[in-house]
C-alpha cells in the first residue's frame, strides 16, 4: 500500500471507534477532544492510556507505547505491519457482510426439521434462547447466491470465507452462532469436522458486555455450554470457545473489576479440560482475579449435565460447592 492508501485507511477507521470494538472503555475526559482510560496494551490499574480521536492518535504513559490505528493493531493482536493492515481492512468491511449472513441464516433454522431436531438433542429448547444467541442454519448451496442477489461480490465473500475458492458455500449442514466479527459453524454430519470458524481470529470472549459488570462470571468452553446454562436461568455466563483463552479474553478477565470466575471447563476423562481450567485458575488468581475451578462429572461437559437430567439447582450446589 503507498502512503495515500494507508492515509484513506486511516480515515475510515477512526481510532476511538476501533478501541471501543475490543473493549477499551473511556474513563474521564481531558479536554473535549481527548479522553484517558486504562491501557489494553498491558496490565494497567490506574488511567494512563490517552487517546486524541481528532488526530486519531494513541499514547500509554505507563508502557511508553503509542501510534495510529495501526500501530495499535500491530501491538494488540501482536502482528506484523501487513497482518495488521490487513486485519483492519477485514474489520472495516466485514461486520455488514457477515450481518447479511448471520440473517440468512437465522430464517432457515425453522425451515429445515433437522437443524431443530439437533437443536432440541442438544437441549436448546427455548425460543428465547435462540433469539439470545441469533442461533441460524447453514443448509448449503444457498447463501452465495443470496449475497450475489444482495450486490455483494463473489471476490468479497471469498475473502470473507464464507465462499470456497470453488464457488460453494463454506458452511453446508452446520448450526451457525454469530459472535464478534465471525462466525461459529457446528456440524450435523459425523463425517465433517465438528467445528468451524471463518479465517481470522474468534474475537473476545462472547457477548461479554452483558456479563462484565457481573460480580460473578460463569466461563464456559463451549457455546451449547453456554447455551443451556443461559437457559437455565444462569445469565452471568461467557464462553472463550476453547480452554485455551487468547490474550484479549484473558484481558478482558483481567480488567480491574472485582469479580469471582467460575471456570467451568469439560471433565474430561484424559484430564485436560481440569488441567486447562486448573492452569487459567492459577493465571487469574497472578492477577488478582477471584478464580473458582467448578467439578462436573467425569466426562460431562456443561452441556451434557443439563442434556441428561442436570438441572439449575444441581449446578448452583456445584456453585457452592467451588466457593468452599
Amino acid at each position: 500500500m503507498n502512503r495515500k492508501e494507508l492515509d484513506e485507511l486511516k480515515q475510515q477507521i477512526p481510532l476511538r471507534d476501533y478501541l471501543e470494538a475490543h473493549d477499551w472503555r473511556p474513563v474521564r475526559r481531558l479536554t473535549r477532544d481527548r479522553w484517558m482510560g486504562l491501557c489494553p496494551l498491558h496490565d494497567d490499574h490506574q488511567p494512563s492510556f490517552l487517546i486524541d480521536p481528532r488526530k486519531n492518535l494513541f499514547y500509554c504513559y505507563g508502557c511508553g507505547r503509542g501510534g495510529d490505528v495501526i500501530r495499535f493493531a500491530e501491538i494488540y493482536h501482536q502482528v506484523r505491519f501487513p497482518q495488521a493492515i490487513a486485519l483492519l481492512h477485514q474489520w472495516r468491511g466485514l461486520e455488514p457482510l457477515l450481518h447479511e449472513a448471520a440473517s440468512f441464516y437465522r430464517r432457515q433454522l425453522h425451515r429445515h426439521a433437522e437443524a431443530v431436531a439437533y437443536l432440541q438433542h442438544r437441549g436448546l429448547r427455548a425460543p428465547e434462547l435462540i433469539e439470545h444467541m441469533r442461533i441460524g442454519y447453514a443448509p448449503g448451496g444457498c447463501l452465495r447466491g443470496w449475497l450475489t442477489h444482495l450486490g455483494y461480490p463473489l471476490p468479497a465473500l471469498r475473502q470473507a470465507g464464507l465462499v470456497s475458492a470453488t464457488g460453494y458455500d463454506t458452511y453446508r449442514h452446520r448450526i451457525v452462532f454469530p459472535l464478534d466479527g465471525n462466525l461459529y459453524g457446528r456440524t450435523l454430519s459425523p463425517a465433517a469436522p465438528p467445528h468451524r470458524f471463518l479465517p481470522g481470529t474468534k474475537g473476545g470472549l462472547y457477548l461479554w458486555e452483558q456479563v462484565r459488570q457481573c460480580p460473578e462470571v460463569i466461563l464456559v468452553e463451549g457455546l451449547f455450554d453456554y447455551a443451556v446454562l443461559w437457559q437455565a436461568g444462569f445469565h452471568n455466563v461467557t464462553c472463550a470457545m476453547g480452554n485455551h483463552l487468547n490474550a484479549q479474553q484473558f484481558r478482558q478477565l483481567c480488567d480491574g473489576r472485582a469479580r469471582t470466575v467460575y471456570v467451568t471447563f469439560d471433565a474430561d476423562i484424559n484430564g485436560s479440560g481440569q488441567q486447562a481450567a486448573q492452569w487459567l485458575a492459577g493465571r487469574l488468581r497472578e492477577q488478582g482475579v477471584n478464580a473458582c475451578r467448578i467439578s462436573l462429572p467425569e466426562g460431562h461437559d456443561p452441556n451434557s449435565f443439563f442434556a441428561q437430567s442436570g438441572d439449575a439447582r444441581q449446578f448452583q450446589c456445584l456453585l457452592e460447592e467451588a466457593r468452599l
